[in-house]
Order: structure tokens, then sequence, then C-alpha cells
């Protein structure tokens, strides 16, 4: 039998420890972005008997674990083992123990035997086990350390464009921190009975339901990068931006309780392609068509301003994470000894997912954030820079550059606009108002993100 504990220090005590555990998504939020699993079903709870069905994919290979918790003793632990998956024997028991602070220890110990008595995989196994257990203690405490910096009444917030890479993170981490997330979604028919959702550009009477809560955040929006440009697919762009949040800022202002707070989505794609000017939220806007889409969907939120709420335009950069978005796609060319795009001196603004979701809540809790506020780590890199870093993480030297001609061959203006497009942004009003980042640092997110970071056993 084989051995695992990994232990860590939290800054909240056992009781909110564990129930950041216990709360809904907290599984989904707990596994690795860079793992190919999902939760094909559970009933959220970690009391005995209750079942979780994983499937694990790599490559063709689709393996099935089913887990069954097997002790519950708040706040102190829960254990769970496998009923039938990859591994011959698997139990995992989550501890919590009182620290001397106001903090707790959090440790997972995991006893496990490998099919064929080991003798092919321990190794990988592992560190399969070193490098999901590191990203697990990283977020919990990263989440958990939020909680406690913003120690707020549980909120009513209201969340669109939930499907999407940052909504799908935002919705989880707002519910582990334990507030109630509302749904919004375009009309009824996306909405299933039970459902915790609501369709305010539906009816009038929909919309009046958002009436007492206390924030939205307004993330819905046509993908941009899902093709090509043709003048139809950029009108659809421009339309679900500018058209949907004016409804929406309308409705909001309408209501006999208003939110407290609109965060609205927009682009760092606002100040166009600036070279090596150093960009903040004062800088003047550009004049491609991202500039002037980003421009109108910042001015559709007035009606909300002019009611009274407080209204954040969250002008994101390029968000970092491996499940989705533009690292997922960077990996493939990447290991390909793929490097630089154009003559990669373009500044590229980028930020990790986690701190997307994280920027955002500071700016529910926070009166301070309005208006516009960039939503970028405090260091651009140049796209060579970046290349190289990347490189690097993933071991594989960054050598072809890919030529500015073939990009546009093969992406049309997207290519100008979100590839070779040079925006050197800095996230002023974040950091004027004290948001504490996770990731500063390109190598320390990249390795987050893609699961090269290893916690050893403490054992």
């Amino acid at each position: 039998m084989k051995k695992y504990l990994a232990s860590t220090t939290l800054p909240v005590g056992i009781e909110e420890a564990f129930a950041y555990h216990e709360r809904r998504g907290a599984l989904d939020r707990l596994i690795p972005p860079w793992k190919n699993v999902t939760v094909e079903s559970s009933d959220g709870s970690l009391k005995p008997e209750s079942v979780v069905v994983l499937r694990l994919k790599t490559g063709p290979v689709s393996v099935r674990w089913v887990a069954q918790h097997t002790e519950y003793d708040p706040p102190n632990c829960f254990a769970d083992v496998q009923r039938s998956g990859p591994f011959a024997h698997w139990e995992h028991r989550h501890l919590f123990d009182p620290a001397s602070s106001d903090g707790c220890v959090l440790r997972d110990s995991i006893s496990y035997e490998l099919p064929l008595g080991g003798l092919v995989g321990a190794s990988l196994a592992r560190k399969e086990l070193e490098t999901m257990f590191a990203y697990r203690h990283r977020v919990t405490r990263d989440d958990l350390e939020l909680a406690a910096k913003y120690q707020t009444d549980p909120m009513q917030i209201a969340v669109s464009g939930t499907s999407g890479l940052v909504g799908k993170k935002l919705c989880s981490l707002l519910t582990l921190l334990g507030h109630r997330v509302i749904r919004l979604e375009r009309s009824l028919d996306r909405i299933e009975e039970g459902d915790d959702a609501l369709a305010p550009w539906d009816s009038s009477s929909e919309a009046e339901k958002l009436s007492g809560i206390d924030a939205v955040v307004h993330l819905a929006g046509k993908p941009i990068a899902a093709g090509r440009w043709s003048e139809s697919v950029k009108q659809q762009i421009r339309d679900s931006r500018v058209e949907l949040t004016g409804r929406l800022a309308s409705l909001l202002g309408q209501l006999p309780e208003p939110p407290k707070v609109m965060i609205c989505a927009s682009a760092v794609g606002i100040y166009g392609d600036r070279g090596d000017e150093v960009l903040s939220e004062s800088s003047a806007p550009g004049e491609t068509f991202l500039a002037d889409v980003a421009s109108q969907w910042e001015r559709a939120c007035r009606p909300a301003e002019q009611a009274g709420i407080r209204v954040a335009n969250a002008r994101l950069g390029m968000v970092l994470d491996a499940s989705g978005g533009a690292l997922e796609k960077m990996l493939l060319p990447a290991k390909f000894f793929g490097g630089a795009l154009g003559d990669g001196s373009q500044w590229w603004s980028w930020i990790s997912a986690d701190d997307v979701v994280g920027a955002i809540y500071h700016a529910i809790c926070d009166q301070r954030v309005s208006g516009p506020f960039n939503l970028t780590a405090p260091e651009p890199l140049t796209n060579r820079d970046f290349a190289r870093t990347l490189g690097q993480v993933i071991s594989r030297p960054a050598l072809i550059p890919a030529p500015a001609f073939g990009l546009r061959l093969a992406l049309g203006e997207m290519a100008d606009a979100l590839l070779l497009a040079s925006t050197r942004v800095v996230p002023s009003v974040l950091q004027d108002t004290g948001y504490e980042y996770r990731f500063t640092n390109l190598d320390e997110a990249l390795r987050y993100h893609l699961g090269v970071n290893r916690l050893e056993s403490i054992e």
C-alpha cells in the first residue's frame, strides 16, 4: 500500500474551510484545468453513501471513476473511497486541524494501490498526485484568502455568460464563498425547471425578479475568436454586446430596488494597436473595429449609471487557463517548437483566469472600483518573451516563428486585431484600490495552470 500526505495552512478556521469543500461546485473548482475530467453525476453531498461519478479521458482512452463517501465528521474530516476506477485501491481522507492562529491546517491523506501490483506507472501516478494537490491546495488557499479579505454578508449575484470560461469560474468561486448565484439567460427556453436562473430580456415580469439583488455581472457576448470575421459576423459581435448590454442596463435602472453594482465585461482591445505606449484606464480609445465595439459596449451601460447603479467596465486582457481560451490554443503549436507571432515585438497584456474572477469579486466588494478598470497582470510581455516563457515551462524551445502574412492569410482581419496588435496595458485601478494578485509572474502562472508545479508528500 502506497501513501501520499499533503498539507497546507489556510487563513480561515476549520468551520469555514470545511464549508468551502461542502458547498456545491467545490469538486469542479478543485479539478485541475489541464485534466480532461468531467463530473458525470454527484448529489453535492459529502455524507456517507453519497456517490460521485467522474469521467477521465487521456487521448482516446476514457475511464469511469466511481467514488463513495464513507466518513463525515464536520468540521474535522470527510473521506471517500474508490468503488471502481483506475486504481486497485484508493482511499482519501480530508482532515482539518485548528492552528494556533485564526487559521487551520488542511491535510489530504491518500492510501492507494496501482493495478498489476504497481509494476507499471508508479512514478507517473506519484507525479499526478503531486501536481494535482499542488493545484488544489493553491486554489483553496487563494480562494479562502479572498474570502477572509472581503468579509461580506452572503449576496445575491446575477451573472450572464455563465457557459463561458470566465463565467463558469466566477459562478463556482461565488458559490464557494457562500453567495447565491442567479444565472441570466436570454430566453425562458434555456431555463429548466428548478434552475436558479432568470431571463430578464424575455419579459418585464422576468426582469422584475431581479429587484433587490446585490450585484449583476454581465459577461455575455458572441466569442470573437470563433472564426474569420465577415461583415455579418462583425455585426453579430457588435450586437451581442452593445444591444444586449443596453437593454439590460435599462431594465436594471427601472427596478424598484436596483442592484448596487453592475460589472460589465469590456476588453483591452478598446485601446487598439498602440506599439510601446503604456496604456492605463485614462488612455484614449483606439480606432480599430474592436476599439469601436468596446467603446459602444461601455457606453451602453449608461442607463444603469444614470439610475444610480455603480458601473464598472472590466477591460479584459488575454485570459490564461488550460481548459479554454488563448492558452489552450497556444499549447499545440508550442509543443511543436512554435515561437513568436510576426516579429514578436507586440505587447501582450495577459492575466490568469483566477485573477480575472478574483478581481471581479474585488470590484463587486470595493466601491472605489467604478468606470473602466483594466483586467490584466501588472507586467505585460512582448509576444516574443511570452512564447519563450511558455516554451521553457513545457520544456520546448520557441524556435519556429509564425510570419505575419501567414497569420493574415489564415485568419484575415482577426489576426491583426487579436495576435499582432500591441497593447501594453497596466491595471492602475486594481493596483490603486488594493487588489492582491495571485499571479504577477507569467512563468509562475503558466506552471500553475499547466500542472508543472509539484507538491511532494510531507511524509
